[in-house]
């Protein structure tokens, strides 16, 4: 039978971008062996103990290294998931409800019904997942140092939130919780013409973005994608879009890989040459191209596309494409085989310093319970031995959660930020939400 209350790394979650795959048979055994009394309950650390380790007992054990007394002693179980290292968050994202209209939000609508359908029975209230919410969510409610804001497909017409309203909050929270706590992306859509390369010029003065944001599955056809989209290797748009960045700066790529509900342009298959021709940027893969629409066993899993392509491109640990973690954690923490092979085959082709830390929080509510299990997660010695995978060390996911990022976005985390911050500051936000580019 399964528990009253499921906890939040057993939920059926997505995101804007695809449907959540439905519980597996282990998945079911891990729940059974769960029961709590309350929400509250399975929020607490012990509980986030408790259910690693139902589901590495449900995968044959070796995963999650958590001792049995970290499910009764809370203390216990904060020091199983202590770490040294601040931690920055390369992806998070709210929305305006305001904006809660038109193309954007429909589809974002549409699947986080899907995704949690006893939660949105009366449909989606956007104040849940508005600025408020993401400030109490990721600053509040998790030990996250720096976050980066960034935002979905779509022009300033229909987005569910707005390169203005991504810079307006950046202000806000440089206000409350102190300078340099909070990144940002400036979204562009170079398939939509020279207009909106010519934009970039102004947006980097006024915005400051700390990187590019580019969706390659959205958008009309184009030469190099009948399908629709574009490619950051065509002649057509993805290499003036490159030239421009290179021009203005940041010199930073931020491009959404992967998890595209099987269009094309989603694939990471020119994320190699683009890097290869333009060696003095740097591309950041979200969600490290990670491909849930084709059917694969353990070993061929989501990145593979990623590693082949930046193998065909003479491109190798140490270079300048990164891969982030954002939702593909989220997927793979309840299916820690495949979760072992991914970071695996990552930390071989990229190397541990090329591997950021990214929730797509607050999509999914606090992103501490995903910062926990990462925290405990292993590689195991087996897997090791006949791969010739790394060890998932300490010292590696530290790095993976805080320095990288650091360098990639020429930052300095911090402790946390003070919490008492996140009631007056959240407030303000929604205010400067709300009157920002209506």
């Amino acid at each position: 039978m399964r528990p009253v209350i499921v906890p939040p790394l057993l939920q059926r979650r997505a995101t804007d971008e695809y449907a959540p795959p439905p519980w597996s048979a282990r998945d079911r055994v891990a729940l059974d062996r769960l029961t709590f009394s309350s929400g509250a309950e399975a929020l607490d650390r012990r509980a986030t103990a408790a259910t690693l380790r139902a589901i590495d007992a449900a995968h044959g054990g070796g995963f999650y290294a958590i001792p049995e007394d970290a499910t009764r002693d809370l203390e216990v179980a904060v020091s199983v998931f202590a770490g040294d290292a601040p931690v920055v968050d390369v992806q998070t994202h709210f929305v305006d409800p305001g904006r809660w209209h038109g193309p954007a939000a429909h589809a974002l609508g549409v699947f986080l019904q899907r995704a949690d359908p006893d939660r949105w029975s009366g449909g989606v209230d956007p104040a849940l997942i508005d600025g408020a919410a993401w400030a109490a969510m990721v600053f509040g409610a998790s030990e996250t140092s720096v976050a980066l804001l960034t935002s979905t497909p779509g022009t300033s017409a229909d987005n569910v939130l707005t390169n203005t309203q991504i810079n307006a909050t950046r202000d806000v929270v440089d206000r409350y919780a102190g300078t340099g706590r909070l990144l940002t992306h400036t979204i562009v859509h170079p398939n939509l013409g020279l207009a909106e390369l010519d934009a970039m010029g102004e947006w980097a003065a006024q915005l400051r973005p700390s990187g590019w944001k580019c969706y390659t599955l959205w958008g009309p056809p184009t030469k190099a994608s009948p399908a629709g989209g574009w490619f950051l290797d065509d002649d057509e748009v993805g290499f003036p879009f490159l030239e421009r960045v290179r021009a203005l700066g940041p010199r930073v790529v931020a491009t959404h890989k992967g998890i595209g509900g099987g269009t094309p342009a989603s694939s990471p298959r020119d994320v190699g040459p683009a890097a290869a021709a333009f060696p003095d940027l740097t591309f950041v893969v979200y969600h490290s191209g990670y491909d849930f629409d084709t059917p694969v066993d353990d070993e061929s899993c989501g990145v593979d596309r990623l590693v082949h392509s930046v193998a065909g491109a003479g491109i190798g640990p140490g270079g300048n494409v990164y891969a982030e973690l954002g939702t593909t954690w989220f997927s793979m923490l309840r299916r820690p085989l495949v979760a072992a092979h991914v970071l695996g085959k990552l930390l071989c082709s990229l190397g541990p310093e090329r591997i950021v830390w990214g929730t797509d929080c607050a999509w999914y509510g606090s992103p501490q319970p995903l910062i926990d299990a990462f925290r405990a997660f292993t590689i195991p010695p087996a897997l090791q031995e006949r791969y010739g995978y790394p060890a998932l060390t300490q010292a590696t996911k530290e790095r993976i959660l805080s320095l990288n990022a650091q360098v990639l976005y020429d930052v300095t985390a911090r402790a946390p930020v003070d919490r008492a911050w996140v009631a007056n500051g959240s407030a303000e936000l929604a205010r400067t939400i709300a009157r920002t580019e209506r």
